[in-house]
């Protein structure tokens, strides 16, 4: 995750599949969000369908459902979390990730 220019590495914050990974670094960082006090935050991630799926355009079925309903109860009621889609190569937390584990 990357906060502030910051990247900020959680280790150990599950197991899964890509598409685990992927929802488990939404709720990681939504949860850094929520630890800092942030108020204007725009949650970014490159996982379209993930993303699809967090922000209710496509049906979370399976594991998808639980990390779903993980993220809906950390986003508690009210106006939910933004959340946008971005290019592989415009994920600084990915980018960061790969220079710092290359495979």
């Amino acid at each position: 995750m990357v906060t502030g220019g910051v990247a900020t590495i959680e280790r150990d914050i599950g197991v899964g599949s890509s598409l685990d990974a992927e929802w488990l670094a939404l709720i990681a960082a939504l949860q850094l969000a929520r630890v800092r006090e942030l108020k204007d935050f725009v949650l970014l991630g490159d996982a379209a369908g993930v993303i699809a799926q967090a922000t209710g355009r496509a049906q979370a079925r399976g594991a998808a459902a639980a990390h779903l309903a993980v993220f809906r109860a950390l986003a508690g009621e009210g106006q939910a979390p933004l959340i946008r889609h971005i290019g592989r190569a415009q994920n600084l937390a990915g980018i960061a990730l790969a220079k710092l584990h290359p495979r």
